[in-house]
């Protein structure tokens, strides 16, 4: 579901988007929802014609700036699919939660503490950029902040500093104030991103809505 938000909001805004599959054909055939309730893809498709689908190593050659939003406790294996040399020198922005449904709701994480999901992505493919953001908010929000009223922060951690403004430009592009964005430093900091989601699923189990957001406050340490 968050790659279809995703692309839809970025055709939206002119980008040229494809989305990546392992088997197009399948994708396409598939007639019943999922197990969460998301309408075919071929169904959504035919609503986005703007959008492509194309096989994972085909859309990562397309591609000048590639966001995973698989599911995390496979991105790995998506990523592969798309090809390290599809991948050198270009910013992977990394959206996906490594998440452990096997005991129901809220979620485990498959990693955690020591090591992160974007952590991994980098050691993986080293000669790609990758950027941790969006993650701790709903797909819906991801693209359109004001979705929920008031202000609130994202975070943001990647090795390349580079790579990260050109993440900033889509996060404003989406509607986020680059002011909201609190940078967390390398890589490392999706450690800290990815584990909230713990609390992020019981508040959203608590308050009947997945419409949940951070807003960080600082206290005034002056004259301490």
């Amino acid at each position: 579901m968050h790659d279809r938000v995703l692309a839809a909001r970025l055709a939206g805004l002119g980008q040229e988007v494809v989305i990546g599959t392992r088997d197009p054909r399948a994708t396409l055939a598939r007639t019943e929802p999922d197990a969460l309730g998301t309408v075919p893809y071929a169904r959504w498709a035919a609503e986005h014609t703007n959008v492509r689908l194309l096989q994972l190593a085909e859309a990562g050659a397309f591609a000048e700036l590639v966001i995973n939003a698989s599911n995390g406790a496979n991105s790995l294996a998506a990523i592969e699919g798309v090809g390290a040399e599809n991948l050198a020198g270009k910013v992977l922005i990394d959206v996906a939660l490594p998440l452990d449904l096997s005991q129901g709701m809220p979620p485990m994480l498959t990693v955690a503490n020591t090591d992160s999901l974007g952590e991994q992505l980098q050691r993986a493919f080293p000669e790609a950029k990758v950027v941790k953001t969006l993650n701790t908010v709903f797909c819906e929000v991801m693209v359109d902040p004001s979705r929920i009223p008031g202000e609130h922060n994202l975070f943001i951690a990647g090795d390349d500093g580079q790579a990260k403004q050109v993440a900033l430009g889509i996060l404003e592009s989406f509607g986020w104030h680059r002011d909201a964005v609190i940078d967390l430093g390398g890589i490392i900091g999706a450690r800290g991103s990815e584990m909230y989601m713990r609390l992020y699923f019981q508040l959203a189990q608590l308050l009947g809505t997945f419409d949940v957001t951070i807003q960080v406050k600082r206290g005034d340490t002056a004259g301490r």
